[in-house]
């Protein structure tokens, strides 16, 4: 008898053992002579359930999670191989409420697919946005893209129509196209999932940013706490070169671009593209004064677009279904979806990709399923590190980013980190200053210099030394931090300390705080 087992390969599930499971399930269908082929996947972004393992069957895949080794003999034994009843199986995991509830179009083919395999992603639709963008030339890829609504996925949120189309006109011998894959916000790993699970969908999605801006040459700067996702990128543009959708003459259209995987060394700042285009130049990260845009003078001086990697896969969907079809998703001007990944103190974590305009609190209860601990939430922070701090009676905020920034936030990379109330918002909002002071450039003095002032201030409110006062001086410390500071880092990095500060305050002014002359 043949049967087909699907494994992830993603980080979370080989940290939870899914090699081993592997290689059990392989060994165990072998003892019970069964013929047994195990397609690697990536992850369908459900954590809770990894290593979860599914089996092809004449009704379609039947998935069991989470799965240990020792559970192996037992699973086949039940019938693992034709879907059987064990108390580990799940059904259909398309009809995981989870998974059923959500809106895929970026991440549809993610943990279904094997991810180095040009025919696999091929089979479930891939390269059909480039074939459109072939045929449409670069002026209809870019309208595509700037009729989409299509923002970046980075953070900042810029229409990036308007930032392809400046790259489209700009005159040069030599462009580029870089990916910003140095995801370092706290609670993000929706482009380590999709590197790992479906990186034909970056490919392709850069490829036909080249067709539409001119580029010949691309770059993906991948932070360095991604191995697997390093090998998985790797693989997969030596076998796209091999297949003919890299390199010289792209699907047979005369088109050249050439594609590679760069590694980064560890720095947060790398993440603001200045300091990667600097980074990838082999110098020290540090932030660019702008003007000049890096559409215009990017990489080596030359016309560059840089964007994210959830910006780039959301464009294949694009280009293959049509823009109208992508803008139909999302309110106001946040359109199409947005890949949230939930995690901290939560039940549920995982990837959900839902059109934009869903809530916070129906994101942390209805698909999180709540604290992990069974305690209240008490703070949110929606954004990455320089994301504010929402407490329960802003959780109905729509994710929008609009509506965030109306609340004094942001949408960010999309990333959510759930608190419950034994959380300490002041070691919190301390954490904030020190991780700026940390993973400052040191470019700016409000940043190198503002964000060391505050964890010392701080310091003295948590102990209690005349809070008022050192209050006072962080807010007006924030306010040059803001105002001054040459690029987010030390721009955004009051957002956590105000907001903490203002929804809060019980945790910053501290029973028998000491006298001024205690300092």
């Amino acid at each position: 008898m043949s049967v087909t087992l699907y494994v992830p390969r993603d980080a979370v599930a080989l940290g939870l053992g899914a090699n081993k499971v592997a290689r059990a399930l392989f060994a165990g269908a072998e003892r019970r002579g069964l013929d047994v082929t195990i397609v690697r996947t990536g992850s369908r972004g459900l954590f809770w359930l990894e290593p979860m393992v599914e089996v092809a069957t004449p009704e379609g895949r039947i998935a069991y999670g989470p799965v240990k080794v020792s559970d192996v003999d037992a699973l086949l034994d039940a019938g693992l191989a034709t879907g059987g009843e064990h108390a580990l199986r799940l059904g259909d995991p398309e009809k995981i409420p989870f998974l059923a509830r959500q809106q895929r179009l970026t991440f549809h083919r993610c943990g279904v697919i094997d991810p180095v395999s040009v025919a696999d992603y091929r089979a479930h639709g891939g390269y059909r946005g480039l074939e459109a963008a072939l045929k449409l030339g670069a002026e209809g890829i870019v309208a595509a893209v700037r009729d989409s609504g299509l923002r970046g996925r980075g953070g900042a949120g810029f229409p990036a129509g308007i930032k392809w189309n400046t790259v489209m006109l700009a005159k040069s011998e030599q462009k580029y196209v870089v990916c910003n894959a140095d995801e370092g916000d706290s609670g993000t790993f929706a482009d380590r999932m999709m590197m790992e699970g479906d990186p034909f969908n970056l490919i392709e999605g850069m490829t036909i940013a080249a067709v539409a801006t001119g580029a010949t040459r691309g770059y993906i700067y991948l932070r360095s706490e991604y191995p697997q996702a390093f090998a998985t990128l790797k693989e997969a543009i030596a076998n796209g070169i091999e297949a003919g959708v890299l390199g010289n003459d792209i699907l047979g259209s005369g088109r050249t671009f050439h594609l590679e995987v760069r590694l980064g060394a560890g720095a947060y700042i790398c993440g603001e593209e200045t300091s990667l285009l600097e980074s990838l130049e082999g110098k020290r990260g540090i932030v660019r004064a702008k003007p000049p845009i890096p559409a215009l003078k990017g990489f080596l001086g030359k016309p560059t677009l840089v964007n994210n990697v959830m910006t780039f896969t959301a464009v294949p969907w694009i280009l293959e279904n049509g823009a109208g079809a992508y803008a139909d998703y999302g309110m106001g001007r946040s359109l199409g979806t947005l890949p949230i990944q939930l995690a901290g103190n939560i039940k549920h974590g995982g990837l959900i990709e839902l059109a934009f305009g869903v809530t916070l609190r129906e994101v942390i209860e209805d698909y999180g399923g709540g604290t992990r601990s069974g305690r209240p939430v008490r703070a949110v922070q929606v954004g990455g590190p320089l994301g504010a701090y929402f407490p329960d009676h802003l959780l109905d905020t729509p994710l929008d980013y609009e509506a965030m920034a109306a609340k004094k936030g942001l949408v960010g990379h999309g990333g959510i980190v759930v608190f419950d109330d034994t959380v300490d918002m002041a070691s919190q909002a301390r954490f904030a200053f020190e991780f700026c002071a940390t993973e400052s450039c040191g470019k700016c003095t409000p940043c190198r210099i503002g964000a060391t002032r505050g964890v010392e201030t701080m310091d003295k409110v948590i102990a209690g030394i005349r809070p008022e006062t050192n209050l006072k001086l962080i807010e007006d410390l924030c306010e040059v931090m803001t105002d001054g500071s040459l690029c987010a880092m030390g721009g955004l990095t009051p957002m956590p300390v105000m907001s903490a500060i203002t929804h809060f305050p019980e945790d910053f002014v501290r029973a028998g705080s000491l006298p001024a002359a205690a300092e």
